[in-house]
């Protein structure tokens, strides 16, 4: 475990990606318990060439900024640990979301191999009529011809060109 240093927080950048999931309420908070009880938890950085980037703990650096302190207490991470922690947005919600997703999909999956199962066993048993596909938007669409129904699909380009001058339809 590294150990605690003080770092200008001049010297500490911070990637924009991070800027953008600052939450004022949250920084309003911690420097109310940073003046009450002192810094607790160090802030991660680490080095990229003569400065510092922050890896962990915007709303602490914010909080010591907008308390007028020119120090901070963190540690200093190596790259290849920054680079696999998870985004500060990400926490036990996101976590328990993801899982709950991942449920959801082997569930889903389950579903349709049980109904691939059963249709493989009916086809087995064929007492059944063929289904028909319905024709997709016929009876929602307002400007389809009113005596065209499922049955009377043209066979050929020759035959719906027919059938569009009968109508009236363009084609």
């Amino acid at each position: 475990m590294p150990k605690p240093e003080s770092f200008p927080i001049e010297k500490i950048f911070v990637p924009t990606k991070q800027k953008k999931a600052i939450k004022p309420e949250i920084v309003g908070e911690i420097a109310e318990s940073m003046l009450d009880i002192g810094q607790q938890e160090p802030i991660s950085v680490r080095v990229d060439g003569d400065r510092l980037v922050l890896v962990e703990g915007l709303h602490r650096l914010a909080a010591c900024k907008a308390l007028g302190e020119t120090t901070i207490i963190g540690v200093i991470v190596p790259a290849e640990v920054a680079q696999h922690r998870p985004l500060l947005s990400e926490g036990p919600a996101v976590e328990a979301e993801r899982l709950k997703m991942a449920r959801l999909k082997q569930l889903r999956l389950e579903k349709e191999a049980a109904e691939a199962s059963m249709a493989g066993s009916k086809s087995v048993n064929a007492t059944e009529a063929p289904r028909t596909r319905p024709t997709k938007g016929v009876r929602d669409n307002p400007k389809a011809s009113p005596g065209r129904t499922v049955g009377s699909t043209p066979k050929t380009l020759s035959d719906w060109i027919t059938q569009q001058k009968g109508h009236g339809g363009r084609y």
